[in-house]
């Protein structure tokens, strides 16, 4: 399936987009290095009705760093049903980065992207590598895989889409215990861990049921991968290790954005 079936976006949500992102950079007085779609148009499996969930990391003035009470590091705007937007000051962004937070990874992995400060956001991506913790990760994708199991798919009848927030964190640990370094944010990069063709062929049909139905589109169980999820909620937890990378990298990175950034609009 051709990128952009895969991961729909028209021009006039990209124009929408990017006029919010301008607005926010001059209402809040700061910079946008990176913004992204982080829902399941970047997963990879959007319904026709899916809405567009762009997350972005912002840089704040110098004088944002030296307040007595600690301001608010999120900026959001639930704009409607069909658009959500929200980002992190970059010191909080680089905080989570420290402990490895895979949904920030997931961010800075996305096949769409609307707004990036290339040599910014590739240094941001190295550091991401530099501290990527493999055991932080797993445990974050198997937790989120059994709540979202127990929650969703203990019915007869159950949400297409539900079984795809349980499938692919899955995929991302085994793609971990698989020893492939960082999971990928796309559901087909993913796939890469199965090799059995009869699972695959229900994944694929499955997928093309909840591509081409609305997002509350509900159907019978599917036996096959109920086994699958079961028999991977319940593998042995492998020996994973990190390196611990000295925090001042992610120090000089931040002081060098705000430095850099400073001017640009104040």
């Amino acid at each position: 399936m051709k990128f952009a079936e895969r991961h729909p976006l028209s021009d006039e949500m990209r124009e929408r987009v990017l006029n919010e992102l301008a607005r926010i950079e001059r209402e809040h007085n700061v910079t946008v290095l990176y913004a992204c779609e982080s829902g399941s148009r970047a997963w990879g499996f959007a319904s026709s009705d899916s809405d567009y969930d762009v997350r972005f990391v912002y840089v704040e003035k110098p004088e944002w760093f030296v307040q007595v009470d600690v301001p608010r590091d999120v900026i959001e705007r639930p704009l409607d049903d069909e658009l959500d937007v929200s980002g992190w000051e970059l010191r909080k962004t680089l905080g989570l980065l420290r402990k490895s937070n895979p949904t920030l990874l997931e961010w800075l992995d996305s096949p769409l992207v609307y707004r990036c400060e290339e040599a910014e956001t590739l240094r941001l991506r190295e550091l991401a590598e530099a501290f990527y913790s493999p055991p932080a990760a797993r445990n974050h994708y198997l937790s989120m895989a059994r709540k979202n199991f127990r929650g969703y798919l203990q019915g007869e009848s159950v949400r297409f889409k539900k079984y795809f927030y349980v499938l692919r964190p899955l995929l991302a640990v085994r793609w971990i215990d698989q020893g492939r370094g960082r999971p990928p944010m796309t559901f087909a990069d993913l796939l890469a861990t199965v090799d059995d063709p009869t699972l695959l062929a229900e994944v694929d049909e499955l997928l093309a049921l909840k591509r081409n139905a609305d997002e509350s589109a509900y159907g019978p169980q599917r036996p096959a991968l109920h086994a699958f999820i079961m028999a991977e909620l319940e593998r042995p937890v492998p020996t994973l290790s990190r390196t611990h990378e000295d925090t001042a990298l992610l120090d000089d990175y931040l002081r060098a954005m705000v430095r850099r950034h400073a001017g640009e609009r104040a």
